[in-house]
């Protein structure tokens, strides 16, 4: 009792209680919070007779050792007992490129490993884009990195266009910004879903030529840990973290018309609902980081979903990912065009679980009439996969003028001339490149004079150096084993595929959404000449065929091309010859898709722990049969015995002459 007498003494001669009000309430109402527990031993409080002349340094908190012990009274850097220092018990620190993030075990605030190459590519796109749009003010920014680069260039007088690129951006280097600094005519940029905020200090510690970063998001507990990740990097100057929903702070900036340069969006699961908002918010000719991992909706499991959110219908075929990339980019333009913009795709990435889009928005009311010729529906065929696209508009040009008018079909009959199946209907999908080439070359140029700057580069390289050999106009692709399988022959190398096709006179390329994809400016009847001609060298047994089959169909038809299947040299495309990684090797086990993060900050259950609860949890088990009803069907109860051999009774209630050895069926 004498103790509590004298904590409450203490507090109210140093002016921190008011008399006649609880502790607790006080405290409360001045924004301030008790010490932490381990503080209080090393306070000697003295009895309340010895208060004023033996520990005085003690009673009024000035003791110098004890002013640089306690941490401050935010409570972004309180530890609340835990330890000394910003890390608590329970947490780990995670490094990546630059950055150094505290994460706790419980699954508060979601982060996933696997992205790493997502985030990578993201700083690689925004530090070309911002080198582009502040090149246009005279103002160059300075990689760490590229500088040592540029002095070898210099000196050695080089023409190589890896180094020789960098060299004009490096004239200026004491006045190029650095990392790091504020640049008053910079970029801002907006993380909507930063979570951690981990890309958000990526950006602030990588990518030079930045007025502010934004790192916002939904939840207080990301919020809380992203502002002492943000504190514990020391990029508090550049990074401000937010807690609101995304869509009203995309709307509030684009009523006070304070657009961000760049917004990025990477949800758990779809960006649908952020879409509208976005492409308003973003700035003119502003960089569009949209993320989608609900590969499921848009590969074609659930149509009707991928309709609701995206305004197109997704069907089931090899070409899903590349039809997912074309669906995302028809739903920003739709949504863009309702506000007289319109989109420019810079790069769009189909990797792992997920798909990644970068696209510019402009304003422009002649242009936006015409994306109703960019986008265009899909007919597939279910029987031999081919597939025809047919553009939703027309435009004609009358010399300086342009006249947009609805475009004429369909460009197939009933059923399929091949293999007269019946067609699906997909999309509305855009039918435009997926990529601007020469942006995709410079960010190859940039990583190239800069080896070593991000952990996944090699993949980063790989992938790209693809892109670049993809054929632009050619939307979709086929793969060499669907074209086999549908006339059940054994498969062509890819070699040999590619050359036949460049024999013939048409372009060919490989995708770097599929391993084995063939994107062609061929027509499908050149295809299935070719796979007639290779199957001529390998036979197939016919008589398996049904009348029916599409396989019976395309083998009867004689081919009218006679395809070489010669190896030609340029039919190995360069990324291929020099083995460039398209994939990286997994770090750790089950490294992919994470759980979602939890409001309550509990442990989710694994994602492994799933799959094994819930497989085949469809299927019967034959020596299980305990969850089935014990009585007979309706037409055993009423004496019938018509038909009540179709009939599924449990095998103790049925008749031991209707009880056959078989399961039921």
């Amino acid at each position: 009792m004498k103790a509590k007498f004298t904590l409450l003494a203490w507090f109210m001669r140093h002016g921190i209680l008011q008399p006649g009000r609880t502790v607790t309430n006080q405290l409360a109402g001045r924004g301030q919070r008790f010490p932490p527990p381990e503080d209080l031993p090393a306070r000697k409080l003295c009895p309340s007779k010895d208060m004023e002349g033996e520990c005085p340094q003690e009673a009024n908190g000035s003791h110098p050792e004890q002013r640089e012990e306690r941490p401050p009274t935010s409570d972004l850097a309180m530890d609340d007992g835990s330890c000394a220092g910003p890390v608590k018990t329970g947490e780990t620190v995670i490094t990546e490129g630059k950055a150094k993030i505290i994460f706790p075990s419980a699954n508060e605030v979601f982060y996933n490993p696997v992205q790493e190459f997502n985030r990578d590519l993201t700083c690689a796109v925004i530090t070309e884009f911002i080198r582009l749009q502040l090149s246009a003010k005279g103002i160059q920014i300075a990689v760490p990195g590229e500088e040592k680069i540029e002095k070898v260039v210099v000196d050695l007088s080089e023409g190589e266009e890896a180094g020789s690129e960098p060299a004009p951006d490096g004239e200026g280097a004491a006045q190029a910004m650095a990392v790091g600094e504020v640049c008053k005519e910079g970029v801002r940029i907006l993380e909507a879903l930063a979570a951690s905020g981990l890309r958000s200090i990526r950006f602030a510690k990588e990518v030079p030529g930045l007025q502010a970063v934004v790192a916002n998001d939904f939840s207080s507990k990301a919020v809380e840990l992203m502002a002492r990740n943000i504190q514990f990097n020391g990029v508090g100057h550049l990074v401000t973290s937010s807690l609101a929903d995304a869509r009203m702070l995309m709307y509030q900036q684009k009523a006070e018309k304070h657009p961000f340069d760049i917004i990025d969006l990477d949800p758990y699961g779809s960006p649908a609902i952020f879409l509208d908002a976005a492409v308003q918010a973003v700035s003119e000719g502003g960089l569009l980081c949209v993320t989608c991992t609900d590969m499921a909706v848009m590969a074609g499991n659930s149509g009707e979903t991928c309709y609701s959110k995206y305004g197109a219908m997704s069907i089931k075929g090899k070409f899903c990912h590349e039809m997912a990339l074309r669906i995302i980019l028809h739903s920003l333009d739709l949504r863009a065009n309702c506000y007289q913009r319109y989109i420019v795709p810079l790069l769009s990435v189909s990797a792992d679980f997920y798909i990644r889009v970068f696209v510019r928005v402009f304003t422009g009311q002649a242009t936006a009439k015409a994306s109703a010729s960019k986008q265009a529906l899909l007919y597939n065929c279910v029987g031999c996969g081919t597939h025809h696209f047919q553009r939703l508009g027309k435009m004609t040009s009358h010399g300086s003028n342009f006249k947009y008018s609805a475009a004429s079909g369909p460009p197939v009959g009933p059923s399929c001339e091949h293999c007269h199946q019946r067609h699906q209907l997909g999309g509305p999908m855009w039918a435009e490149p997926l990529h601007d080439q020469a942006f995709v070359q410079r960010v190859l140029s940039a990583l190239g004079s800069n080896p070593g700057r991000f952990g996944t580069q090699d993949r980063i390289q790989g992938v790209l150096s693809m892109v670049t050999e993809e054929l632009s106009d050619v939307p979709l692709y086929y793969t060499l084993d669907c074209l086999s399988s549908t006339i059940h022959c054994n498969t062509p190398s890819l070699l040999q595929f590619r050359s036949a096709l460049l024999h013939a006179g048409y372009r060919v390329s490989l995708s770097h959404a599929c391993k084995n994809a063939i994107k062609t400016d061929a027509p499908p009847s050149i295809l299935w000449d070719i796979m007639r001609c290779w199957e001529r060298l390998h036979p197939v047994k016919r008589e398996r065929h049904t009348d029916t089959s599409p396989a019976f169909h395309i083998l009867s038809v004689e081919p009218t091309l006679q395809a070489s299947f010669t190896i030609r040299e340029d039919a190995n495309p360069k990324s291929r010859k020099q083995g460039l990684k398209r994939f990286q090797e997994n770090p750790e086990a089950y490294w992919g898709p994470k759980a979602r993060a939890k409001a309550g900050g509990g442990i989710s259950t694994s994602l492994q722990d799933k799959r094994k609860l819930y497989q085949n949890k469809r299927k019967e088990r034959a020596e299980d049969r305990s969850h089935m009803k014990h009585s007979p069907c309706k037409r055993l109860k009423e004496g019938s015995s018509a038909g009540a051999e179709k009939c599924c009774p449990s095998p103790e209630a049925a008749p031991e002459a209707l009880k056959t050895e078989s399961p039921p069926q």
